[in-house]
């Protein structure tokens, strides 16, 4: 059987092994656009207010920042072709903490989700967005070019890029390559001695990483790991496996569920693709991702007590509230440090039990 993928301009057809599948879904998330209220440019910022009602934060954790968005970029040094960016505040007058963004398998533009990075140098910190080839290669082969995407921007970049203070998030292939990638990063680089965290959407299948690894992250490290109770296309239990398994203590780390919220002639979804700013760019983008994040750098970087109570709240009004509209609430994230499943293998195109999952033994 093959599958036909048309997220070029012309069709590839590849043999359908459950690795390949990911192609379909993210090709789709990335490519299939739906209306949208958001206008993106390069530069990283937007030019419309949000899809749906809500509008983004006029204040606190997850408002936009002051500075103005700039844009550097390089040759990826192994995927051919391909540049690797960089966005970063244009009034820095010296290096700034930097975030390691590894995107999901088939999001090699950046313009998927350039509210994100434009967010994330708006607030005074620079990310590293670096592509890795959809087909033809290997698990293996991708997280060698995100590594050394990231390593060549720190060495093209080192008045930019400050990496005493370091994150590194991820979505669904990009979330299961960000332990890896982050383990080696602050245990055989030193990235991130001042400050550093794990912040993983949707989460993948997690190669290269050892239980020796997870047992020896940083006791700085802190970490967010987000689900979306209707994705049906990676099972909760990686998150799960992951988040109980690593070494970092329950009070420097959460599992945040995200429910959608029905309002009269607009929903706030709740599936694999969120955050996207080519999709629904709306409110969900800034109260259950920009937000968390924004709070979760500053307690990593700054040591902002007030920033964990938001970040890292255990369930903290702070941390789970989201804003109302008309008298309805939208539905409050749901935090727990000892997460079960809440649904069927059977739900999810790639079940933890698949013999594609290096860390199968670790499921519920």
């Amino acid at each position: 059987m093959f599958l036909y993928l048309y997220f070029t301009p012309e069709p590839i057809t590849i043999d359908m092994k459950p690795v390949f599948l990911l192609s379909l879904l993210f090709v789709c998330a990335c490519a299939c656009t739906k209306s949208s209220t958001a206008n993106d440019d390069s530069s990283g910022t937007t030019d419309d207010d949000l899809a749906g009602p809500v509008s983004r934060p006029s204040g606190g954790y997850g408002k936009d920042g002051n500075y103005t968005v700039a844009k550097v970029s390089f040759a990826s040094p192994t995927y051919t072709g391909k540049l690797v960016e960089v966005f970063y505040p244009k009034e820095a007058t010296g290096p700034v903490p930097v975030i390691f963004y590894s995107h999901p398998y088939g999001g090699e533009e950046s313009s998927y989700n350039i509210g994100l990075y434009g967010f994330i140098a708006k607030k005074g910190y620079a990310v590293v967005f670096a592509p890795y080839p959809t087909t033809g290669v290997s698990i293996d082969d991708r997280y060698n070019t995100l590594w050394q995407s990231f390593k060549k921007a720190v060495a093209n970049y080192p008045n930019m890029l400050d990496t005493r203070k370091v994150g590194f998030m991820g979505h669904s292939f990009g979330g299961g390559a960000s332990f890896a990638l982050g383990h080696r990063a602050f245990t055989q680089e030193g990235w991130g001695a001042n400050g550093r965290f794990l912040f993983v959407m949707a989460q993948w299948y997690a190669h290269q990483l050892t239980d020796s690894m997870l047992q020896s992250f940083p006791a700085n490290t802190r970490l967010i790991t987000e689900v979306f109770n209707d994705d049906v296309t990676n099972d909760h239990r990686l998150a799960i496996d992951i988040f109980k398994n690593i070494n970092i203590p329950a009070a420097e780390k959460d599992y945040i569920l995200v429910k959608k919220t029905e309002l009269p002639g607009y929903t706030y979804t709740a599936g694999h693709d969120l955050p996207n700013t080519r999709n629904a760019y709306d409110a969900y983008d800034y109260y259950v991702v920009y937000r968390l994040l924004d709070a979760l750098a500053d307690y990593s970087f700054n040591g902002n007590a007030a920033a964990k109570n938001t970040a890292l709240g255990n369930g903290s009004a702070a941390q789970v509230t989201l804003p109302s509209y008309n008298g309805q609430a939208l539905t409050p994230l749901t935090v727990t440090d000892n997460p079960t499943p809440l649904f069927l293998q059977s739900k999810y195109l790639f079940p933890c039990g698949s013999t594609d999952n290096p860390r199968k033994s670790n499921c519920q």
